[in-house]
């Protein structure tokens, strides 16, 4: 339909669904024995692990090839932008409000924050398969010394952590109505012409391209 406007395509809801299922299905496996819920859930884990790798580098692909890493990058513009929308919330500032081009200061900001994060707990994650037995390979606690394993643990676990705190935010600001047109966009793949003029910059963001 003409009144609709492509902001996310399939390909990219599809890697963003994976890796959220993967991190939450990590997460469970993770933290629930340690509350106590028994279950065989170290094959689950690891083997989770791995889809998850395998979609960040196909993400990571993808946007290298399609060149869109200028998009979710963090400019000065968009620091100067948040500055702007801070003071006006303070009542230091006043008005119009700076509109971003497809995604906006705090969408970059949270999407570097899970780049952080997640690439943390997956490197880790790899390095930490040498310890567990796979159809591929037999398990090798001594492929590092105590020193660098209890490194590689501290910053899995923190990584962890962190996620748990992240996952939730972003939850709770997906499912906020004001923030509708955006969660619609990443299981439908689109928003409406009204929803482009309102709340995007059509010269930082240019539907055509």
């Amino acid at each position: 339909m003409q009144d609709r406007i492509v902001r996310h395509a399939g390909f990219d809801r599809l890697i963003h669904w994976i890796i959220a299922i993967c991190v939450l299905i990590l997460l469970a496996t993770a933290f629930l024995p340690i509350l106590g819920i028994e279950f065989k859930w170290t094959v689950i884990h690891w083997s989770t692990g791995l889809a998850l790798i395998a979609a960040v580098v196909a993400h990571i692909v993808r946007s290298l090839m399609a060149k869109r890493l200028r998009r979710i990058w963090i400019s000065r513009r968009d620091i100067g932008d948040a500055l702007r929308i801070a003071r006006f919330n303070l009542r230091a500032g006043s008005g119009p409000l700076p509109k971003p081009g497809k995604f906006s200061f705090a969408q970059k900001f949270i999407h570097l924050a899970f780049a952080v994060v997640v690439l943390a707990a997956s490197a880790t994650g790899a390095l930490m398969m040498v310890k567990v037995d796979t159809p591929w390979w037999d398990r090798n606690p001594y492929w590092l010394t105590d020193e660098s394993w209890g490194l590689v643990y501290l910053i899995h676990g923190f990584s962890a952590l962190l996620l748990i705190t992240m996952v939730m935010s972003h939850i709770y600001f997906a499912v906020r109505p004001e923030k509708a047109m955006f969660l619609r966009s990443m299981l439908l793949g689109w928003i409406t012409r009204a929803e482009y003029d309102q709340s995007h910059d059509p010269k930082r963001w240019r539907v055509n391209e």
